[in-house]
């Protein structure tokens, strides 16, 4: 049994256009002989009406003081939107379907409300309603307790259902379909020369995930990788194949040369506050104490530098007043830099390749661009920059590395 599951986010079912686009992806496929299961997100983004953010606000606009476990339990509703909409468009053109909720295909979370991690998922109903049905319809972001309360996954957690249910599936493929067209080697919308890729690996995307790029959710790649099972990020609009993610050695005959391609791509996190703190003469527990408070009052830590002297790492912008409070009632005193930018620099074929660094420094040298704190890993190089200076970085980087070809 061939078993495709596709994954359909909010601007793919926000619009009747969209919706004749999901049917016709989701009739190509049966036509083609796979099972399919259609995972789905709430329809559309803030302002719309059955949009998570939309359902917040109602919220916050109705006492404001909803508990998460009941918040939950709230938000479940706009993927049951969804998925009930496109079940009803389905059945009008012919194609037969059901639809199950997260908890009824099998999701088993732990209780974590708002950001629930996936412990199971047991996907025989799923199977069992391909008996009657083309089409099993399944609720993205959601999941459900060993007690039975349903909890949603996070921001971006429709691609993480997506994934999980491949991997448990068996299935041949997962497609992740959006707005875009595949993944590109930047953000197109401040580097215009921006290219699509036709194949990245699972680490490369998932480090491009965690860096900024948006296109797909770096849980869900994690657990495609763990599982190994292919996924590609598809436009809905277009019947382009967009971008297989996957291992290396799958696609060493897809692209010539692609296993040299030394940078990938360039992501970016902005509005991001640079913290320094000194360590005292004679201390040598600095960094403990200061990661430790940060944890304990859920601050967010990144790009962190630890030295003998100190420590320097940086927290989102809206953060910082609160993180410096903290240090200030320690007893130190803390530096700030505000309005910063995380630029990264990812591939696989960085790790142990010589001139990397200097190609990157050169580029913004340049520019005029000052580096405020860089560091690295074995497939990424990133640097701190003022934000002002984010959109020249990008781009004279992706100059550089000659990603527009």
């Amino acid at each position: 049994m061939r078993i495709l599951v596709q994954k359909f986010g909010g601007t793919s079912l926000s619009s009747a256009e969209a919706r004749v686009r999901v049917i016709h992806h989701i009739r190509r496929e049966l036509d083609q002989g796979y099972r399919l299961a259609v995972v789905v997100s709430a329809m559309g983004r803030r302002g719309e009406p059955y949009a998570t953010d939309t359902l917040l606000d109602w919220i916050g606009q109705n006492g404001d003081n909803l508990p998460i476990r009941e918040k939950d339990l709230l938000l479940c509703c706009g993927e049951i939107i969804s998925a009930t909409t496109l079940c009803s468009l389905l059945q009008n053109e012919g194609i037969t379907a059901t639809v199950l909720t997260g908890a009824q295909a099998g999701f088993k979370t732990d209780n974590h409300y708002g950001n629930a991690r996936i412990v199971d998922v047991r996907p025989e109903r799923v199977i069992s309603a391909w008996k009657d049905a083309e089409v099993v319809i399944v609720t993205g972001f959601q999941g459900q307790t060993e007690n039975g309360d349903f909890t949603t996954l996070g921001r971006g957690g429709s691609d993480t259902s997506a994934t999980a249910l491949g991997a448990a599936l068996h299935a041949e493929i997962v497609d992740i379909y959006t707005d875009v067209n595949g993944i590109l080697t930047a953000d197109p919308r401040l580097v215009e020369d921006a290219k699509p890729l036709t194949v990245v690996s699972y680490a490369e995307i998932c480090n491009m995930a965690h860096h900024g790029a948006k296109v797909i959710h770096p849980r869900a790649v994690e657990i495609a990788m763990q599982s190994q099972v292919p996924v590609r990020v598809r436009s809905t609009f277009s019947d382009d194949e967009g971008t297989l993610v996957t291992h290396p050695e799958g696609f060493r005959d897809i692209e010539t040369g692609i296993v040299d391609r030394f940078v990938t791509g360039i992501a970016y996190v902005s509005n991001v506050t640079q913290i320094t703190v000194e360590a005292r003469e004679g201390a040598y527990d600095l960094q403990l104490q200061v990661f430790k408070a940060m944890a304990q009052n859920q601050i967010s830590v990144d790009f962190i530098n630890v030295t003998p002297s100190g420590a320097v790492y940086t927290v989102f912008d809206n953060d910082a007043p609160r993180a410096l409070h903290v240090l200030d009632e320690m007893g130190y005193a803390p530096r700030s830099l505000s309005g910063c930018a995380k630029v990264s620099v990812i591939g696989g074929g960085i790790n142990g390749v010589p001139g990397i660094m200097s190609r990157i420094v050169e580029a913004l040298t340049e520019q005029e661009i000052q580096i405020l704190q860089s560091a690295d890993s074995n497939t990424t190089i990133w640097v701190l920059v003022r934000k002002e200076d984010m959109v020249r970085a990008l781009r004279a980087l992706h100059a550089k590395f000659e990603l527009h070809r």
